[in-house]
C-alpha cells in the first residue's frame, strides 16, 4: 500500500486579492480527510475564494486508515488536524463518545434536515453519497435492479465491493445492509458464494467495473455518474430493496489549533455557496435550494440504521466480513 501523503493547497497570493476583513479567518488550517485528492482540492480552492487568508493542509486516505493515524497521534499526544471530513455519522459518533470532538453550539444548521447534523452540534454532514450498483454497460450483461441481482447466476465471479476495513462508506454499507430484515449476513454470505470479492475502496472498485475487470459493482453514486460523464462504460442504479448512504461529515477537534478557521470551513460547507458547489462535483445536496446533480432521481430510496446503533455493531461488521472475504 502505497503511504498517503500531506497535500497543500495554498490560498491565493495576497496581492492579487481585496484585503481581507478585520475578523476574517486566517492562518494554517490541517484537515484530515477520506475525501478523494482531486475533489478535495477543488474544495479547497473554492472555499479560498471566500476565506483568502485561511491556508489548508489536507492528510487523505480511506476512514479506517485516518481514524487509525489520529489515534496514534492521540496516543503520542500530539493530535495534527483542526478538522475532520470523513465518510460517516458512525465514526464521528465513536469520537464524540470518546470526547474528541468540540461541540459549535451557533453552527449555521438552519435550514438543515435534523437528522443530517448531530443534536449536541459536535458533527455535521455536508451531503448525500448513496451506495448502489455500478455495472459496466459494454459487458452484455443484464442491468441491475437491486441487490439480489448480485448474487444470480449472471453476476457469478463478477461482483466487487470495497471493503469496510478501509472504507467508511463500506462500513455503513455492510452494516445496514446486514441489519435490513430480508438483506442481513445471510445475503453477504450468498455473495461470497457467488464469487463477489472485496476491494479496498471505492475508487479500486470504480476502476475494476470501468476496465471490464468486474461486470459488477457496489459503489458511490457520485462516482459513477462522474465517470459516465466522462465518457466511461459505467451505469448505476439506486436498488429497488433501498440505497445505503453517508452525509460526510465535519467535525471540529477539541485540540483544534485553529478554530476561527475552522468554523469558517464548516460554516462554507453548510452555506448555500458551498452546497452549490457539492452539486457541482457530482454530490447530492443536503439543502434543496442548492439543487441537484444533472441525471439523479427526485428522491431516493434509502436504507437507514442509528449511527449511535451502527457505531455498536462497527467492529463486529468488520471482523465477521474480514471473516467471510479476507483482510
Amino acid at each position: 500500500m502505497k503511504t498517503p501523503t500531506l497535500l497543500l493547497a495554498a490560498a491565493l497570493a495576497a496581492a492579487t486579492l481585496m484585503p481581507a476583513a478585520a475578523d476574517a479567518a486566517q492562518g494554517r488550517l490541517v484537515v484530515y480527510t477520506s475525501t478523494p485528492n482531486k475533489a478535495m482540492a477543488d474544495l479547497i480552492a473554492a472555499f479560498n475564494k471566500a476565506e483568502p487568508e485561511v491556508t489548508v493542509e489536507f492528510f487523505r486516505s480511506g476512514t479506517t486508515e485516518v481514524l487509525a493515524k489520529l489515534d496514534a497521534e492521540f496516543a503520542a499526544g500530539s493530535p495534527e488536524p483542526d478538522l475532520l471530513l470523513i465518510a460517516d455519522s458512525v465514526a464521528m459518533a465513536g469520537l464524540k463518545a470518546r470526547d474528541r470532538l468540540a461541540a459549535w453550539p451557533d453552527a449555521p444548521v438552519e435550514g438543515l434536515p435534523a437528522t443530517s447534523y448531530d443534536q449536541d452540534r459536535t458533527w455535521f454532514g455536508t451531503k448525500i453519497i448513496a451506495t448502489g450498483i455500478a455495472w459496466n454497460t459494454a459487458a452484455g450483461l443484464p442491468a441491475p435492479t437491486g441487490w439480489a441481482d448480485l448474487a444470480a447466476p449472471a453476476a457469478k465471479d463478477r461482483v466487487v465491493m470495497p471493503s469496510p476495513l478501509y472504507s467508511g462508506a463500506a462500513t455503513i454499507h455492510v452494516g445496514t445492509v446486514t441489519a435490513t430484515q430480508g438483506l442481513g449476513w445471510s445475503y453477504m454470505e450468498t455473495l461470497k458464494a457467488n464469487g463477489a470479492t472485496a476491494l479496498q475502496g471505492n475508487g479500486a472498485v470504480l476502476d475494476a467495473v470501468a476496465t471490464g475487470r468486474a461486470a459488477y459493482g457496489v459503489l458511490v453514486d457520485f462516482m459513477a455518474f462522474n465517470a459516465a460523464a466522462k465518457g466511461s462504460p459505467v451505469g448505476f442504479v439506486y436498488p429497488a430493496e433501498g440505497a445505503t448512504a453517508v452525509t460526510e461529515p465535519v467535525a471540529i477537534l477539541k485540540t483544534a489549533r485553529n478554530v476561527d478557521a475552522a468554523r469558517a470551513f464548516v460554516a462554507w460547507l453548510l452555506s448555500e455557496t458551498g452546497q452549490r458547489f457539492a452539486v457541482a462535483q457530482g454530490y447530492m445536496p443536503l439543502r434543496p435550494e442548492a439543487g441537484a446533480p444533472p441525471g439523479r432521481p427526485a428522491t431516493v430510496r434509502l436504507l437507514e440504521i442509528a449511527p449511535d446503533a451502527l457505531a455498536a455493531t462497527g467492529e463486529e461488521t468488520r471482523r465477521r466480513f474480514a471473516a467471510l472475504f479476507g483482510g
